[in-house]
């Protein structure tokens, strides 16, 4: 897959909204230079994917959901850390408890665990696995995403099948590992963009930070989201989810008074999430979030 240089905005939370036409930036990286982080990281996949402990939760109801979790290498008493949830895109789903961490979403996953980044933010990754998916959309491979909000159990605010158990897995990890609770984060691409925005809706409160990456938001749950700390991402040749959606959300968002970071990459398609958490700020920027 070649990569191209593309042109972003960014909007710093000082700035006040710039006019709804305004999308495009300045140049980013080459794409000789960005491409450099991103075969790194393909690269290292296999070797920080191994780290990723397997898991299976079952609630009081029977139902199960598989999970993956990365522990800090060094996990000292009194200590607390903060936890980043990934929610894989379509191509994750099922229940092998393997691909959520591979092919397309080694990115959102495993970028959190790099030695380098370890070592400046401890931190717990949660990656559970879902054959439904998060927030009430459909996937299809030709067309695209479709928020199902004409049916009543699959109006945005109402919680999804797939949200509501990495919840539960959340919950239950904060129940027994020392997690920051001021420092949770989440994040996700494609499918689970749409479950990173669907999230934040259920619970505006609970996360420090998200980054949702090419998902498909509702706009009329900008009021609820408002105070959340975004960043988002897309690209401007998406053929799956078309940038527009995340272009009308952010200025949802500005309208209610949020103040939301979005960078769109100019030539880049839905493989934006290659881009998007490679970016040279994004760590820095979400482990700087706390509630």
């Amino acid at each position: 897959m070649r990569l191209r240089a593309g042109r972003h905005s960014r909007r710093d939370h000082s700035n006040p909204a710039p006019p709804a036409a305004d999308w495009t930036g300045y140049l980013v990286a080459a794409a000789s230079q960005r491409s450099a982080p991103i075969e790194a990281l393909k690269s290292k996949g296999p070797e920080l994917a191994a780290a990723f402990a397997p898991h299976l939760y079952k609630n009081a109801k029977g139902e199960r959901m598989p999970y993956r979790l990365y522990t800090p290498t060094r996990v000292e008493p009194g200590r607390t850390y903060s936890l980043v949830v990934f929610l894989h895109g379509a191509g994750g789903s099922g229940t092998d408890n393997l691909k959520q961490l591979q092919g397309a979403n080694m990115f959102g996953a495993l970028t959190w665990t790099l030695p380098e980044i370890q070592q400046r933010h401890p931190a717990f990754v949660v990656a559970p696995q879902s054959d439904v998916n998060w927030a009430c959309t459909l996937y299809d491979p030709v067309n695209p995403p479709k928020t199902l909000a004409d049916i009543k159990f699959c109006e945005p605010e109402v919680l999804g099948i797939g949200a509501r158990m990495a919840f539960e897995i959340v919950d239950n990890l904060l129940a027994s590992l020392p997690i920051d609770r001021a420092r949770i984060y989440v994040t996700g691409h494609s499918m689970g963009g749409a479950g990173t925005w669907h999230m934040i809706v259920q619970r505006p409160r609970f996360f420090a930070a998200a980054v949702p990456v090419c998902g498909h938001p509702a706009p009329s749950t900008a009021t609820t989201v408002k105070d959340v700390p975004v960043w988002n991402f897309h690209g401007t040749e998406d053929e799956v989810e078309p940038v527009t959606s995340s272009r009308v959300m952010i200025e949802a968002l500005r309208k209610a008074g949020g103040r939301p970071l979005h960078t769109e990459y100019a030539e880049i398609g839905h493989n934006v999430f290659m881009w998007a958490y490679t970016e040279p700020a994004l760590v820095e920027w979400l482990h700087a979030q706390k509630r």
